[in-house]
This record gives structure tokens, sequence and C-alpha cells, in this order.
């Protein structure tokens, strides 16, 4: 019997249907072919699959070797892909500490090392060692270990106000709170506007008001990517109110991903919570009785209300818990 396991036929017939077809699809993109206008008239002509197409051409256009016009084995190669017993180590000692599968990824990409697996490839790895589910004693690991102390996460946002909030006018008003991850301490200011200045100067009010009050000085402040807090992708932060604030106070900047406003739940919470408590079905008689009642409401939330959030303690009651621990 013939053995055909050495036979290039096949091979060479399949590079040599490629360089035509290369040829053919340079002449359409440059517009010089003959017979056909539109790329799409050459694919129908040739019976030719625009996307596997275009997959071959495309690596053989960044490789230029001929090579890359073969068909590849598909799927991955055993024990290239799948990560090193140690690169597993890492993601399930991040587990342990109440991680979730997109922070386990952004804190392994901060390392800088070889390892930087995707929030997906970091799931594979938990569900391998049934570790994909937080238990509830998981998740109170997170908070105990990731904010250990006041001061080592604010969160700070903008809120919108009803027009009808003040009685017989109609003006745009806004909140802007800044609150503490650890304890829930939270200090909230009314706001005219939302542009970059003023969000600036009121964060900055917010900022020493807790410092003075709690003694909280903060490290890291996570915002939305709101103009008014600037963005990630921005090319001169410097010239960003807000961002130049945090440079010169020696704060860092962490910014959210993109449609995740989970990131930020502790203050949209405080949102919820300050519109059920004080501000739903009720309107002002003016700007200043607003600004009085807020002042009253920060006093009983810090001080008065127990949360939920910490295990029942008021948020002022963090301030004695951090100091023993």
């Amino acid at each position: 019997m013939r053995n055909i396991n050495n036979d290039l036929t096949l091979k060479r017939n399949y590079l040599s249907k490629y360089r035509f077809l290369i040829s053919e699809y340079e002449q359409v993109k440059r517009g010089e072919h003959p017979r056909f206008r539109f790329a799409k008239e050459f694919y129908a002509a040739h019976d030719t699959d625009p996307r596997a197409f275009l997959k071959y051409y495309n690596r053989f256009k960044q490789s230029g070797n001929e090579q890359d016009l073969l068909p590849a084995k598909r799927g991955p190669r055993y024990n290239t892909r799948r990560p090193s017993v140690e690169d597993e180590k890492q993601v399930l000692e991040l587990r342990s500490r109440g991680c979730n599968k997109f922070e386990i990824a952004s804190q392994l990409k901060q390392k800088a090392n070889n390892f930087m697996p995707s929030p997906s490839g970091g799931y594979n790895i938990l569900r391998r060692y049934d570790k994909n589910r937080l238990e509830k004693a998981d998740k109170e690991v997170k908070r105990k270990i990731i904010k250990e102390r006041m001061g080592q996460l604010g969160h700070i946002d903008c809120h919108h106000l009803s027009k009808s909030v003040i009685r017989g006018q109609n003006t745009k008003l806004y909140m802007l709170c800044v609150l503490d991850d650890y304890s829930r301490l939270a200090w909230a200011q009314v706001m005219t506007d939302i542009t970059a200045l003023t969000t600036m100067f009121t964060a900055m009010h917010c900022m020493q008001a807790l410092k003075r009050e709690f003694g909280i000085q903060f490290e890291e402040i996570i915002a939305d990517n709101g103009p008014e807090f600037g963005t990630s992708t921005s090319l001169q932060k410097q010239n960003h109110p807000f961002e130049r604030m945090l440079m010169e106070t020696g704060i860092k900047r962490r910014y959210m991903k993109p449609y995740r406003p989970q990131t930020n739940g502790k203050v949209e919470r405080f949102w919820r919570t300050l519109k059920e408590d004080l501000i739903e079905e009720t309107d002002f008689d003016s700007l200043e009785e607003l600004e009085d009642e807020l002042l009253k409401y920060l006093v009983y939330y810090n001080w008065e209300r127990p949360h939920q959030g910490i295990n029942g303690k008021k948020p002022i009651d963090m301030i004695h818990f951090n100091i023993k621990n």
C-alpha cells in the first residue's frame, strides 16, 4: 500500500489556491480588477466565505509567512493554555479574600507578572476548584481584609434632585456625597450646578468635613467616569479640576468600569436611603432649609442610624472598632 503521509500535493494545492485568491483580492481592493468592482462579487464568484478568507489573509499579511495560509490545529495544545499550579494558587488566594472574578483579574494585572487572566479565565479556575460561589462567611472576610481601616477607600458621586424639591421654584439642584468604604461615614452637600470646578470644591469641602469630624484621610477615591470627575482616557488629567485636586492632596484616583454602577454601590445605596428618609414626598421652602435639613440628617445618619452593611453598627461605632483593630 502506498504511504501518503509525506505527500505534499494537498498542501501545494492549498497554497496555490490562496496565492491566486490573494492576487485577485488585492486587485479588487486597488480597483484594478477587470471583472469585479466590489469584494462581495469576488467572494461570490469564487464561492469563498469572507470570514474564513480574511482570517487567513490577515494572518499571512502580518507574518509574511505562507505557512500561515494553511489550516492550523484547532483548540488549545495540551499544557500550553492551562495555567500552572502556582498561577492557580494566586487566583485561589485572592478568592479566599472574597474577591470576585473582576477584582481577581484587576489585581493580577496590577502585579505586572506573566499571568494576567481575563475575568472568565479566573472564573474557570474557580469553578475547577468549586470556588465559584462565595459563601456568606467569605463575603464577611472580604470586608474585613480588603477594607481594613478608615480612609483606605472613599466613594464619591453626584445625584440629581427633582426640580420641585424647592417649593415654587423650577431650578436644577444636585447633591454630592463622599462616603468612607470601611465605616460608611458620609458627608453630602447641595450644589447648584454640576460643572467640574464646582464639583471639585464641593468634594474638597466634604472630605475636609470627614477629616475634621472623624479624622478620615483618604488614600484612594473611586468615582464614575462622568465629565465632572474626569475619565481614565483623559490626556490632560492635570488640567481637570477634580483630578488635579486629588493629585495635589496625594489621593489616588480609581476609575469604574463602564456600565458597572455596582462598583460604586455603597454611595448609590446612600442616595436611596437619603431619598427614602428625607427627600421623597417632601419639598422645602428654600435652598437654605434644604441645606439645614441635610445637615441634620447627616448627624442622624452618622451618629444614630444602624447600618445593615456593618452588622447593625452605627457608622460612628466603626471609629472605635477601627482603633481597637
